[in-house]
């Protein structure tokens, strides 16, 4: 492959675009990589489809070596499936819906689940046909509220989705164990450092959830590692360990007079002034906060949640939505119409209410918190005698230094990265939804267990991308690099024509090439946009080519040597590897 800048449609940008807010929307966009063509939706360009086709085919090619077949469905997909997996309303404002001409429901895929299962029920018949594992790369679209990052949170966007059908548990397991080292593999072919933590599996269901996670500061995700164990999980994977019993009902409760303490703050303040229950040790962790939340459950009415957690902590709405999926949670604000829940003052004792509470608000604990009265709190309201929660919820935030819930001796430290694969075990929400039989070994039906796996390919670009820049521009890892050696055309005239030369005994050498040979700009933007576009190795082709000589140069190191021409090709397959 040869490719000239002056035929490239290529537009390179000086200024930083307004809407970029992080370093991969920008220098994708300033390199000419994408386009934005609409809210959440990129065209990708001559160099970001080439990086774009070598990350797929590195996935590709992972997944041929595990066994996986692709195929391809549609991405427009009928209604009547995900009726039947309840997941028409379970998604609710995130899907793309449309109507065909005679007023049929369609939706545009943000995932395939439905259609994976339809066809090996359509196409299998007996234990013969398992294990089975089949994969498509395809667009998907959802319709997010906020499309942001550029390809890292879009509306349409590539995706590897692959599902695994079995007919046991532990053969679940293996391919399962299977496909995480392939994911291993892809990601570090890709040039991505990552985490594996313990996730949610949302809307899409199923247990053994992990999330691959390129670490990056400017992730949506923030993941927790302990400091004494191997623990590593997504903060809306986080398990809070259960305080051990202590039983405080000894202690009667007692309501108090408070006024003008609406806040953690202030309440904890006149606690220790007036010494209530004989204390002057109040702290937020002894209060129990009572957040009142509207839930949005698709396809139902709107149903008012309490909330009972530790006056130090506060209510992490994404851990909320992951708790409640495939509901969703926003803050509750009519306290007008519900004089019951009286603002800044709401207790759990005698509430009516749905009450859910975090697991450290467990059964003997006791807490100072509202009375259900304007200015009013109460002492030693206990867990199990003046309260008892419907049940618990995992919706606190997460804190650093935290206790480990997996070892107790740890502590918990925070880090920032963006989801790049996802792989849990389904088990058979799907082939139960749609009675996916087969003949088994016995001449018994039966019914195939799944598991699901899943790479944002775009997102994955802007992953590398994140992780492989500078203040000068990109710099791709070799394996997705748009081209393997940049060549510079220096000058004009004879430079041109012995740049272009050396290109091509470079493709006829094996090698991917991207030459310079734009004769109506500098030398000097020559260089900043090579520097822009990342690739690793670049020629120049210079003033020192009337004595045979080039200059190469190594963008990761910044290695710069002068080269006799003749030795270009070796020079370059030795930085190659």
């Amino acid at each position: 492959m040869l490719l000239r800048m002056s035929t490239l449609l290529l537009k390179t940008l000086r200024e930083e675009p307004a809407d970029a807010e992080v370093p991969s929307h920008r220098l994708l966009l300033r390199a000419g990589f994408i386009r934005r063509a609409a809210p959440g939706g990129y065209t990708w360009l001559p160099l970001g489809k080439l990086v774009l086709d070598r990350v797929t085919a590195i996935l590709r090619d992972e997944m041929g070596a595990v066994g996986g077949q692709e195929v391809a469905f549609p991405a427009l997909l009928p209604r009547e499936p995900y009726d039947v997996s309840h997941r028409w309303t379970d998604y609710g404002d995130d899907i793309f819906t449309l109507q065909d001409r005679r007023g049929n429901d369609y939706l545009l895929a943000p995932t395939h689940e439905e259609m994976f299962t339809l066809l090996v029920q359509d196409m299998t018949s007996s234990y013969r046909d398992f294990p089975l594992l089949l994969f498509q790369i395809q667009t998907k679209y959802r319709d997010e509220a906020r499309p942001r990052g550029g390809l890292l949170r879009g509306r349409e966007f590539l995706m590897k989705d692959a599902y695994s059908f079995s007919l046991s548990s532990d053969d679940l397991a293996a391919v399962y164990a299977e496909m995480r080292a392939a994911y291993q593999r892809s990601f570090a072919r890709l040039g991505l450092d990552h985490t594996i933590v313990s996730a949610v599996s949302g809307a899409m269901g199923g247990s053994a959830s992990e999330e691959f996670l390129a670490t990056s500061e400017v992730g949506e995700d923030t993941f927790v590692g302990c400091t004494s164990c191997s623990y590593a999980a997504n903060t809306e994977a986080v398990v809070t360990p259960t305080p051990p019993f202590v039983d405080a009902s000894i202690s009667l409760m007692e309501v108090h007079d408070t006024p003008e303490t609406p806040t953690i703050a202030s309440l904890v303040e006149l606690a220790n002034d007036r010494a209530l229950g004989g204390r002057t040790d109040w702290t937020a962790a002894d209060t129990l906060k009572n957040v009142v939340v509207t839930v949005h459950t698709p396809g139902a009415d709107d149903e008012v949640l309490v909330i009972g957690l530790p006056g130090d902590r506060e209510v992490d709405l994404k851990r909320l939505d992951a708790a409640l999926a495939p509901a969703t949670a926003t803050m509750f604000d009519d306290f007008a119409a519900r004089p019951d829940l009286v603002k800044g003052y709401i207790g759990p004792q005698g509430l009516k209410a749905r009450y859910l509470a975090d697991p450290r608000v467990a059964p003997g604990t006791a807490w100072l918190t509202g009375a259900n009265e304007p200015g009013r709190h109460a002492i030693n309201v206990v867990a199990g005698r003046d309260f008892t929660p419907e049940g618990t919820i995992e919706a606190a935030l997460v804190l650093a230094g935290d206790p480990c819930p997996a070892c107790g001796s740890g502590s918990l430290t925070m880090r920032r990265g963006i989801e790049i694969g996802h792989i849990f075990q389904l088990g058979r929400r799907y082939t139960d939804a749609f009675k996916v039989d087969v003949l088994g070994v016995d001449g018994k039906p039966v019914r195939p267990t799944m598991g699901s796996y899943g790479i944002g390919v775009s997102r994955a670009v802007a992953a590398i991308a994140e992780q492989h820049h500078d203040e000068r521009g990109l710099l791709w890892p070799d394996e997705v690099a748009p081209a393997d050696v940049h060549i510079v055309a220096a000058g004009k005239d004879g430079q041109v024509a012995a740049a272009l030369k050396l290109g091509q005994e470079l493709v006829d050498a094996g090698l991917r090439v991207l030459v310079d040979d734009r004769t109506n700009v500098s030398a000097g933007v020559k260089f900043t946009d090579a520097e822009l576009i990342g690739i690793g190795r670049s020629v120049v082709v210079g003033r020192r080519l009337a004595e045979g000589f080039v200059e190469f140069r190594d963008r990761r190191t910044g290695e710069r040597n002068d080269v006799a021409v003749t030795d270009i090709p070796r020079v370059i397959a030795t930085s190659l590897g």
